[in-house]
């Protein structure tokens, strides 16, 4: 997608500080970080949300949630822990249409967050 900003990230047009990649995904730090430790997880693969994840999807995600848990390992933020988010449409906080995951730590997160 031309215009979609996460895209242009993951195609390198827009820089980013990328904390994992591989083929297929990007991990990389929020620009406006929401706890002392905030990544933005996304597929390479434009996916618009949740909400429109195919049957044919599912290892990519699961391969995505893996990851995220192998970073918070790497980064050793998973025994204090740590929260996953993801919003879906314009009620559930969705800015950027492009599937993504917060991983979110480093601090006490609160219940209910918002």
């Amino acid at each position: 997608m031309d215009d979609c900003l996460f895209c242009k990230i993951a195609n390198k047009k827009i820089p980013a500080k990328i904390e994992y990649e591989d083929e297929e995904i990007l991990g990389f730090h929020d620009i406006d970080p929401q706890a002392p430790v905030h990544l933005i997880f996304i597929p390479k693969k434009h996916i618009v949300s949740l909400d429109q994840v195919q049957i044919s999807d599912t290892n990519l995600i699961g391969k995505l949630l893996f990851q995220m848990a192998e970073t918070a390992r790497k980064l050793k933020i998973s025994e204090a822990g740590y929260r996953v988010v993801n919003n879906i449409g314009t009620d559930g906080g969705q800015t950027v249409f492009h599937i993504h995951f917060h991983l979110l730590a480093g601090r006490k997160l609160k219940w209910p967050p918002g």
